[in-house]
């Protein structure tokens, strides 16, 4: 189930860099371009596996790969819950990336400090020095909330140690038209 979240990255990713609100339309043609059936390669310097809490945590450099999107981030943990209709395939609650988050399609970029993908509540969460990109668009901000039941999202700033508030700060650059 991490290409769940890879999926719902690249999909903020695009929906942020874009600033829009997705309608089903854009959202069935983001997961046609996507296939969810490709195999899945993690690497990363460790794995451990905590059965007694319901953890796997993958640390060190840790990549996932998926067709042409790809996680980077210093630790992975997920968080998996007994399936029991499929003991042998174990649910996913929630899966949180710390440390140089990095996600990348064909032409989205998202990267922060850290994320938490709410798998049950179909929220994720990227923040600290938030930079997403869709071609020459940028977008930056603290935080990125993403509510992937409603398509809303929002990008928020911060406030600095000595009381001065941060801005969003957001590039778009208008596509040029093709001369034939």
């Amino acid at each position: 189930m991490i290409f769940r979240w890879l999926a719902s990255l690249a999909v903020f990713a695009f929906l942020s860099a874009a600033a829009i609100s997705p309608t089903s339309a854009q959202l069935d043609k983001l997961n046609d371009d996507y296939d969810s059936t490709t195999p899945i390669e993690i690497t990363a310097d460790t794995l451990e596996v905590r059965q007694d809490e319901n953890l796997a945590i993958f640390r060190g450099d840790v990549d996932a790969i998926q067709g042409n999107m790809l996680l980077k981030a210093d630790m992975l943990v997920v968080h998996y819950r007994e399936n029991k209709e499929s003991p042998d395939k174990p649910g996913i609650s929630q899966i949180d990336a710390e440390g140089n988050v990095f996600v990348s399609s064909p032409n989205e970029t998202a990267q922060g400090v850290r994320g938490i993908y709410d798998v049950d509540n179909k929220k994720i969460w990227l923040a600290g020095q938030v930079v997403l990109t869709q071609g020459d668009n940028i977008i930056q901000g603290e935080q990125l909330e993403l509510d992937l039941v409603t398509g809303k999202s929002k990008v928020s700033s911060t406030t600095t140690g000595d009381g001065k508030r941060e801005r969003v700060r957001g590039l778009f650059v208008p596509k040029r038209k093709k001369i034939n």
